[in-house]
Order: C-alpha cells, then structure tokens, then sequence
C-alpha cells in the first residue's frame, strides 16, 4: 500500500532513499534546509570557478553502479568518469613526494624503489584487502545492523582475527619505511578513526586505492547528486529547498508528520537523513532514544577546517589530490582524538579539480580546494581561520617551490561553526561517527527508532558509516527496512 513519506535532508543517503521509496510506488518528499541540494556535497560557484563543498573523491565506483543498476540505468547516462593518472600525490618535505600511479603494478614499483622487497608484501597485504573488500562491499555493508547474527556467516568467522587487530598493526609488521607506512595508513582516515583504532578488516579501503584506483566525475562530485535528485524526479519524488524543519509531530509514540517553516505536513513515514542528534532534538526528550551522554561518549570522525581558493594561474607540482604529510602524522591524530585542541603543526589536503576538469576554474586559472582535519567541537573563529591558512599556504609554497599567495583572487572558508549552522552537525563533526570495533554494524545508532513508530533514520551516523558509497547504501538499506515494514 503506497505511503506518504517525509524525507528530511537531501544528502547521498537522503536522495538514495527516496529513490528506492518511490521505486516502490510510495508518495516521497524531500525537504531540504538550504537553498541547493546535496547536503554535505553542494556547490560553490564564484567568478568562474566551481568547488564542491564537501566530498571530493570517488572511490568505489562499483558502489554508484550497482545503485544505478538498480533502476535499470547506468552511470554513463548521467555523469561522465575518469580514472586519474596518477591517482594523488603525497609530500613530506621540499620537493620530496611519492606518486601513487593508476595501476597496482605501477605503484608496486614505487613501492620497491623506496624500500626492497616491499613489491611483495604490498602485493600480499592488497590481496587480503581485496578479500575483505568482496566480503565488506559485496555482503556486510549491505545489512541493516539490526543484529549482531548479521555479522556471523562462513566467511567472516573465517575473518574473525581481522576484527581485534588494527590497520597499524598489519601495515607496520610488513612495512618498515615511514612514508610507506602513512600513505598505508591514510585511507582509514576516511572512515573516521586512527589507524590504530581501525580493525584490520577495513584494509578494504586499501583495495578501494590500490586496487580499483580514483576517479573523477566530469564537472565535480556534486554530478553524482545532480544524477541522483534526476533519477529521484523522473520515479516522482517531489523535491522543497529553503524548508526547515521545527519538529517532528507525533501522536502518542507514533510518527504522523514534520512541520515545516511553521506548517504542518502530514505523512504515514517519516525519515531522517539530518543529523542523528539534531534530528532527535525535533523529538520531545520522553521519546529521544540517545541521550546526550551517550552522545558525548561516542568517538566521532573529524570535523575540518575548508578553504576554496581562486588562483588566477595553474599550480605548478601537485595533482589533482595532494596530501600534505611533512608534519608528524600521530601528533595531529592526537590533537583530532586524544587531546582535542588545534593543531600546532597541521597535516592537509589539497584537491585542485580545474587540473583534471576544465569546468572547475577559467582557462589558465585553477580552483583550489584545501583540508585541515580537526577534533569536532573545538572553537572556531575568524582570526584562527586565518591563521591556519597562513600556515598551509606558506606550507605549499615552501614544499612546491613556488609563489602562490600573490596569485589569490579570493578565499572562502568553512568551519566547525558552518558545519553546526548548515548542517545541525553534532559538535560541528564533518564525517559522523567513527568506525571504531566499538561503533561498527549493529553498535551504531539505529535505522529505525526504538521509540517512535513510522520514525526512521539514515546517513553517516547510522550505518554502514562514513563516507559517499556508505551513504548510498545507507539508503537502500532504510527504504528495506520500510518497506519490509509495510
């Protein structure tokens, strides 16, 4: 029987979601804060240039096709993709960076040049991640996490081990040179928790880098949602920007519809892809499942510091990904984690999209977007802003031999305070809760609330966890939660 649903937020898992609800032949809204689409992933265009404001890779791409398959369409009908070659760069002193290539055969051999015998164990330590990869991307990923059963079949008792050792510890047993061993490391970083704290069963991300490679959607990571909102419309999803929600109605413990912009909107379902937190905020507290204690014990991913930078000439010496590892990597991942506090000497990124896409900036001009993880919740104002932009600027110049500070038509920055105004992010966290053992399947809040009847949840904080291939499946998994409820 075809329901009216209430979708709150437009994000990957949000959009995901009210496809395959209306795939299903339900009545699907979407109500959107700001004044765009994407959530997390929206655009930000000025004098010719163009950035997306918040994912920039595309990993996975294996993810994005089987969701489009599932309506019968492919990728290449809405966006158009290409391999980068190389996939990105990593500095860690002047003029001194490792390329990782396009094809394991090639980075096997970077590998090898820098410390022998690595070719091997890298090619070792890949096919165990590939492993995980079939079993995480192809099975686990794609259950509910509503009971701890979900995570026992042949195969991962046969895992089991990978579960109480950590990314650390594997990558460190077989690598002994530490440039090698922080580009092993740093794709855990996508899920939100030290290396150290990462089951070794996520060297999946591992085989997501070396294995299958990165990639980029013609005119930005903000094409996949333009895709996503398209196919949503054409199975009759009705989209509303500039709607906010006040609180979610209820009567008795049961969800009947959301009020928006003061109006009230009925609706038989009604689900978040807002913030977890936030969302429950919009409850009265007799039916919040969480409380704010158990919020605040929970370990969260980081949450960053933005720039997008317009250069009036092309960049010289980086990629179209560039890590920025010159400073000691386990001292800011303390910062983030241990000690909350800013950075003295801050690890970033640097994407420069208009080296791949010429859409991204003017000709001769290059679009710069900059990344500084931080520890959520920590205080946020203009003059820091500014400082640290001071820091990794003079960094690049320093690090690529060249002047680019002169080169700045403007500067825009988003930070901890945006992610709370813009997103009701908790603690201004930028990629939700981090897939620690402890918070991993079944031990992260729930799809479907527990209190509230015809109340249901999805995205980063939910699972499968952080990141835009999570968020896809994140919806599919809620819309069968729903529909298998119906």
């Amino acid at each position: 029987m075809a329901k009216k649903i209430a979708i709150i937020g437009s994000g990957f898992s949000a959009l995901a979601a009210s496809c395959y609800l209306a795939k299903e032949g339900h009545q699907v809204s979407i109500y959107e804060k700001n004044s765009s689409l994407g959530g997390r992933a929206r655009q930000f265009k000025r004098e010719g240039f163009t950035f997306d404001m918040g994912p920039s890779w595309y990993w996975m791409p294996d993810v994005f096709d089987r969701f489009f398959e599932d309506f019968g369409k492919k990728t290449s009908e809405y966006y158009s993709l290409e391999k980068l070659s190389p996939a990105y760069s990593v500095y860690f002193d002047k003029n001194e960076y490792i390329t990782i290539e396009d094809t394991l055969e090639k980075i096997k051999a970077t590998f090898e040049r820098i410390e022998p015998g690595s070719a091997l164990k890298l090619q070792e330590f890949i096919d165990e991640a590939g492993s995980n990869y079939n079993v995480a991307i192809k099975d686990l990923v794609y259950r509910p996490g509503v009971s701890p059963l979900e995570l026992v079949t042949p195969t991962t008792i046969k895992k089991i081990g990978s579960f109480f050792s950590t990314i650390s510890k594997d990558v460190r047993k077989s690598f002994k040179n530490p440039k090698l061993v922080s580009i092993l490391e740093f794709p855990v970083l996508f899920l939100g928790a030290k290396p150290d704290k990462t089951p070794s069963f996520y060297s999946f991300m591992n085989y997501a880098d070396f294995g299958i490679g990165t990639f980029h959607p013609k005119n930005g990571m903000h094409a996949v949602v333009s895709a996503m909102v398209n196919l949503a419309e054409s199975l009759g999803v009705t989209t509303h920007v500039n709607s906010t929600i006040g609180r979610i109605r209820t009567s008795g413990s049961k969800a009947t519809g959301i009020e928006v912009n003061g109006k009230t909107i009925e609706a038989d379902i009604v689900l978040s892809g807002a913030d977890y937190h936030h969302t429950e905020t919009l409850l009265p507290k007799n039916l919040r499942q969480y409380s704010e204690e158990y919020w605040d014990k929970k370990v969260f991913a980081p949450s960053s510091l933005l720039f997008y930078v317009g250069f009036d000439k092309k960049i010289e010496r980086v990629n179209h990904h560039t890590l920025f590892f010159d400073v000691d990597f386990e001292k800011h991942a303390r910062e983030i984690y241990d000690e909350p506090e800013w950075p003295d000497e801050p690890l970033f990124y640097a994407n420069f999209p208009s080296i791949s896409d010429d859409s991204m900036a003017p000709e001769g001009k290059e679009a710069g977007f900059f990344l500084i993880p931080l520890a959520p919740g920590v205080y946020d104002s203009p003059e820091q802003r500014e400082q640290y932009f001071e820091i990794i600027i003079n960094r690049l110049e320093e690090l690529t031999g060249q002047s680019v500070k002169k080169n700045i038509i403007f500067k825009e920055s988003f930070c901890v305070n945006d992610f709370v105004e813009e997103y009701n992010s908790y603690k201004g966290n930028a990629y939700g809760l981090a897939n620690t053992l402890l918070q991993t399947a079944f031990l992260r809040p729930k799809l479907k609330s527990k209190k509230v009847d015809n109340l249901f949840f999805t995205g980063q904080l939910t699972v499968p966890g952080p990141g835009v291939p999570p968020a896809l499946i994140s919806g599919k998994l809620v819309a069968g939660l729903i529909t298998k409820k119906e």
